[in-house]
């Protein structure tokens, strides 16, 4: 009670500058107070524990130093310390190096066969001389021909577009005055291509067709509405001087055939 009662009374003034009173509500005796255990050595056991969990494992083959590092600890990587983890590396397996090795006599590839023998072994996709795979499976559309074979050589349009566009009586119908109706939008390639009519759908408006091919149907709908086709020339193929005057000559004929055979009161034998 003497240092409880020391605490509130006022000291004398020795020059030093005042105490601040300290106010308490403890009512009691000092000495039954009795120290109670604290917990803090368990926790830091657990930290120790996690800590050990947490350390990192630096090795250095070269030189064999291994050392290890906890995760509170500033891990500053160098080249003398550098080093993979343990078990993320495995040897690799050494063949033909005798028996006791695992595999020192055929090292994995057998006794007898192509496929043991030393030199480049037989090439992909061959099966011992029977029909292999990518020769018995069917060929895909355009392989067959040529790469070429299965790409489209027209821009087609039907009848029933044509007709839904909209155009007035005596308009030409070509493949500029269809890009503009905006009914066809070829890119790429198909920008090359010339057109082609198609049959599908009706026409009621007599219209002037100018393109490369007509389809059997849409020529008879054309010719029944009473529309003037135009079949344009396409590119020619180059062919040898000697190949070309043969075919100018062959033309000549029919043409002067077909003349003969269009005038009236003429037989043909």
């Amino acid at each position: 009670m003497a240092s409880v009662l020391f605490l509130s009374t006022p000291t004398p003034s020795t020059g030093a500058p005042p105490r601040r009173r300290l106010s308490s509500d403890f009512q009691g005796n000092v000495r039954t107070l009795k120290p109670q255990p604290f917990l803090i050595p368990v926790i830091k056991l657990k930290n120790q524990e996690m800590s050990r969990r947490n350390a990192l494992v630096v090795q250095c083959e070269a030189s064999g130093v291994r050392e290890a590092f906890t995760s509170s600890q500033a891990v500053r990587f160098r080249l003398n310390n550098l080093g993979p983890q343990p078990g993320s590396r495995k040897k690799a397996k050494r063949k033909g190096r005798g028996h006791a090795a695992g595999q020192g006599g055929s090292c994995g590839f057998g006794m007898r066969g192509q496929k043991s023998r030393s030199g480049p072994g037989v090439r992909k996709g061959f099966e011992g001389g029977q029909m292999p795979l990518y020769r018995r499976i069917p060929k895909l559309r355009g392989i067959a021909g040529g790469m070429h074979a299965g790409l489209p050589k027209y821009v087609p349009i039907n009848l029933k577009d044509i007709e839904d566009a909209g155009f007035q009586e005596g308009e030409e119908v070509s493949l500029e005055s269809l890009k503009k109706k905006g009914l066809i939008k070829p890119s790429g390639r198909d920008r090359r291509l010339p057109l082609k009519i198609l049959g599908h759908g009706e026409l009621s408006t007599k219209l002037n067709f100018k393109a490369r091919a007509f389809s059997a149907s849409a020529k008879a709908k054309l010719e029944e509405a009473g529309c003037s086709i135009a079949i344009l020339p396409g590119r020619k193929k180059w062919v040898k001087p000697s190949v070309a005057k043969n075919l100018a000559r062959a033309e000549a004929y029919f043409a002067k055939k077909k003349a003969a055979s269009s005038e009236p009161g003429t037989t043909t034998p």
